[in-house]
């Protein structure tokens, strides 16, 4: 899956949540960003391929498509079955997927030459961990493609966007505003941007399922500087990209300055993604 069909994206953004395997083929359509970010840091799509945090699983059957072996591991059994069903019907026999721990990752060093953590690290238990397992189990020479965003910008915190934009999180805290978005699912689903099948604090209310908080990292630019130095990666590359709402808000050249300025990032950048290596 190469080519970015953006208009297919965003009908599948839409309706990523209408089950496990809509979301699925919201991963399978997102992948051919995530090759293009990795070409574009000098990293190569081929051989063995791990997604550590796959999800539904749609990446892993997008990468098969172009390599030896790809395999996706999740803690959840997310794509019993939306990845397997979405393998199927592309025919994709060298997709497999695995339930297990990415901090305790089942295999042996050195088996893959690629492997994925697409806004994954935000909710595992300890950063380092997870990174010292994706370095084990890569070869030497191998690729990884990190992508996350930082807590404080709206992407970072996992909540849906107000009609009116007031980012609660910053203004109240995140135990508050999780809480807040919680009422407004039940309560005022009107009040938010995404629909029912883009929005899980509403699609669990309509189901009157509790919304979990599953995010355990508080993301920042300086910690991801350190938790990358201290992992036994080289850095290969870096991309960031601000949201849309300061984009539109702001001149290119204001940007750029409060882009120096570390909280004022952490608010901006809606998604940093990295190519690093084993060396």
């Amino acid at each position: 899956m190469r080519a970015i069909d953006a208009t297919a994206l965003a009908a599948a953004a839409e309706a990523r949540f209408r089950s496990e395997y809509h979301y699925a083929v919201f991963e399978y359509l997102r992948s051919a960003k995530v090759v293009a970010a990795l070409e574009r840091g000098g990293g190569v799509l081929q051989g063995r391929v791990l997604d550590s945090g796959c999800g539904g699983g749609g990446t892993i059957v997008s990468l098969a498509e172009e390599v030896e072996c790809a395999v996706g591991l999740d803690l959840d059994a997310r794509f019993r079955q939306a990845g397997t069903r979405l393998a199927a019907e592309k025919g994709r026999r060298n997709a497999c997927f695995v339930q297990g721990d990415g901090l305790a990752l089942p295999f042996a060093g050195g088996s893959f030459d690629l492997v994925l953590s697409h806004s994954v690290i935000e909710h595992v238990r300890s950063v380092d961990q997870y990174l010292s397992e994706c370095h084990r189990v890569l070869r030497q020479g191998g690729l990884m493609y990190l992508s996350t965003a930082p807590y404080l910008s709206f992407a970072g915190a996992h909540l849906p966007r107000l009609r009116v934009p007031v980012p609660l999180h910053l203004l109240f805290g995140r135990r508050l505003a999780f809480n807040a978005f919680c009422w407004l699912g039940r309560r005022a689903p009107w009040a938010l941007v995404e629909g029912r099948e883009a929005n899980t604090f509403i699609s669990l209310a309509e189901r009157e399922q509790a919304k979990h908080d599953d995010l355990l990292q508080k993301v920042t630019m300086r910690r991801l500087a350190h938790w990358l130095r201290d992992s036994g990666f080289r850095r290969l590359s870096q991309e960031t990209t601000v949201t849309g709402f300061f984009r539109r808000a702001l001149p290119a050249a204001a940007r750029r300055r409060l882009e120096r300025t570390p909280i004022a990032r952490d608010v901006m950048i809606g998604h940093v993604q990295f190519v690093l290596e084993k060396p």
